[in-house]
């Protein structure tokens, strides 16, 4: 019997961090009924920051996380469908919708040394009757031993699976290896990966996070992700077969809702550039890339220096607006002036 490996879908969530959030409800809908035919065990959905995750800060979506969960939940049958949230972000209120109308995996999203600030979700979400997973990213920046450590209060929050996110694509297979072994060893439930592709590593990273005791693995079809894209489901899939493993998925039609559904809805391909690069190098997560070239352009200074910045100050997902502060010092340092004298002459 060949071993199970979970493939969830993030296409539809992350996913929207290249649309701008701004794929409509009806749109998303469309796309979910084919992702829905493929055999992926979830699809995660909604704007790319999770629920609530529409505002000033992340940028609005297109549609509201209600017509969202509307929208998809009618017209998929074959699939299971998760939302992720930030808590302080997301509320129970955006929960009770999404369990009203079917969805029924919850992950739940903090910085991996704030993880006790899930606590509470976790153990309501588990008790609205969804299936309560941890996500923990920026693991990169601790040891393998307080890896674990954080791994463990997840799981004793009452998480069913506990996930590492390497949001930053920063991760090389080796430290993927031995932080997954790890969790695998000591936690009495399953464990996952999330990776992006900023060094072109996310499926040698996912690969050696199955071969470390991983059971769950995230992935977008074509890559659709923040910075150079996520793990490509219709090419792990086929890595999978090729060692022996069952995901579920036919990969003939995953391959061909890549192309054909995917593939046109993307304003350009998903590749890597040298903003992207610099994000797996410096290890900051995908969803800066907009905001730090946004801000490097308007301060005139290299989007580069902006995430490099970031990555010295270790930030993570929820920090966004620290770009424009990163850029302004860096325009400041540039013209040699001290702030708030950068209109002199």
């Amino acid at each position: 019997m060949r071993r199970k490996i979970n493939i969830l879908d993030v296409s539809l969530r992350d996913g929207m961090h290249p649309l701008k959030h701004q794929l409509p409800a009806n749109e998303m809908a469309k796309v979910a009924a084919q992702i829905d035919k493929i055999g992926v065990n979830v699809i995660e959905f909604g704007h790319g920051n999770g629920l609530a995750g529409s505002s000033f800060q992340y940028g609005f979506g297109a549609s509201t996380d209600e017509e969202y969960i509307k929208a998809v939940t009618a017209v998929v049958h074959n699939t299971k469908l998760g939302v992720i949230i930030l808590p302080g972000i997301g509320t129970r209120h955006e929960l009770a919708v999404a369990r009203e109308h079917g969805v029924s995996v919850a992950r739940l999203c903090t910085q991996i040394t704030e993880c006790d600030i899930a606590e509470q979700h976790i153990r309501m979400a588990n008790n609205m009757g969804f299936e309560a997973w941890a996500v923990l990213p920026c693991a990169s920046a601790l040891s393998v031993e307080e890896t674990v450590k954080y791994a463990q209060m997840s799981e004793s929050y009452g998480a069913k699976v506990v996930y590492l996110l390497d949001g930053g694509g920063y991760l090389l297979p080796e430290m993927v290896y031995e932080r997954i072994q790890a969790m695998s060893r000591t936690l009495g439930v399953e464990t996952g990966f999330h990776g992006h592709n900023n060094l072109q590593l996310a499926v040698a990273n996912s690969k050696a996070a199955i071969e470390a005791g991983a059971s769950h693995i995230d992935c977008c079809l074509r890559g659709m992700g923040a910075g150079a894209g996520n793990c490509p489901t219709e090419i792990f899939a086929a890595v999978c077969d090729r060692m022996g493993l069952d995901t579920g998925v036919d990969l003939y039609s995953a391959m061909d809702v890549a192309e054909q559904v995917i593939r046109p809805l993307l304003p350009k391909p998903i590749e890597f550039d040298k903003d992207s690069l610099m994000l797996g190098y410096a290890g900051v997560y995908s969803s800066f890339l907009l905001f730090a070239k946004r801000a490097a352009e308007r301060y005139g200074v290299d989007a580069r220096d902006v995430i490099k910045e970031m990555g010295k100050r270790v930030c993570t997902e929820g920090q966004e607006n620290l770009c424009i502060e990163c850029a302004y010092d860096l325009a400041m340092q540039k013209k040699k002036v001290h702030p708030g004298n950068e209109y002199m002459s």
